[in-house]
């Protein structure tokens, strides 16, 4: 499912890579998805394929790592607020070196550093666990407002849904953010219009997004989330990290992007297991794209 790690002791900022190495890599992140869940019968897939680009441009182009050490003070951090989407990160971390390949095959398994939401105290290359959704905004802040106290020039990413914005925990934090003038701050949101329980403008209207975050004091953009180019485009203008008004990118997206029976249904798809026939279309259909 994966290749061997090749990345250098420190993979730094702005790493070249084309729009369609990542469109590549976010459908391998897809593929690696169903796999995974196959092996543990229950997963997470539309939520997961909805922010593949995201995560594919974050670590094989944005990101400030070192995965053979992962506790470095000068890294970036990211955050999973959606922690139920680390199905998909498994196979990155393994990728670039976080910890070695046979640790997939654990995946749902008990006992398991690798599980469906990440664990910190687990898993290399976690900077804080999640699965209570709406409270790693929160930790970001204080991560973000301790890199600025120590002088260092780290980035803090935090990765939310938009089912996760209904929790008043996050607008707390976003109140702090400003008030501490924490530009070293990075929200992206996975917009893709759905939490768990169906709509999020059914059970709390959220819109609009850049409106609400920019009068909470924050400097806004919105963009496709699914076009590694405008991903990449943003990630690269982010003012410095010394900059005292933090950032919250909307990545306008598709829950189920990448299989046309889960964006056709994406409710449906949000947590359950492929039948063999259905996992086999799916499989094709990413597989056909990748060639």
């Amino acid at each position: 499912m994966t290749a061997e790690p090749t990345s250098p002791l420190t993979l730094e900022r702005g790493r070249p890579v084309t729009a369609a190495e990542l469109s590549w890599r976010a459908d391998w992140i897809r593929l690696n998805t169903v796999h995974l869940i196959a092996q543990a019968g229950l997963g997470h897939y539309a939520s997961t394929f909805s922010c593949a680009e995201i995560v594919a441009t974050l670590y094989y182009h944005t990101l400030r790592l070192r995965p053979r050490k992962p506790d470095w003070v000068d890294r970036d951090r990211f955050l999973l607020g959606k922690g139920h989407v680390a199905t998909g990160l498994w196979p990155v971390l393994a990728d670039l070196g976080y910890y070695p390949q046979d640790w997939l095959k654990q995946f749902g398994s008990v006992g398991s550093p690798l599980n469906d939401h990440p664990n910190m105290r687990l898993a290399p290359g976690i900077d804080f666990s999640s699965g209570a959704l709406g409270h790693n905004l929160s930790v970001a802040v204080g991560m973000a407002l301790a890199g600025r106290l120590s002088g260092r020039d780290y980035r803090t990413f935090v990765l939310t849904g938009d089912g996760e914005l209904q929790e008043g925990q996050i607008w707390e934090a976003a109140m702090a953010a400003s008030h501490y003038k924490l530009g070293n701050l990075v929200t992206v949101v996975d917009a893709n219009g759905f939490s768990g329980s169906g709509p999020t403008s059914a059970a709390m209207n959220i819109e609009p997004l850049a409106a609400r975050f920019a009068a909470f004091g924050w400097l806004t953009s919105e963009i496709d989330g699914h076009d590694p180019a405008a991903l990449m485009n943003a990630f690269d203008r982010l003012p410095d990290p010394g900059a005292r008004q933090p950032v919250c990118v909307i990545a306008r997206t598709r829950k189920g992007r990448g299989s046309a029976l889960m964006e056709q249904a994406p409710q449906a798809w949000h947590l359950g297991l492929l039948p063999a026939d259905l996992q086999d279309a799916v499989i094709a259909e990413i597989t056909a794209r990748m060639q």
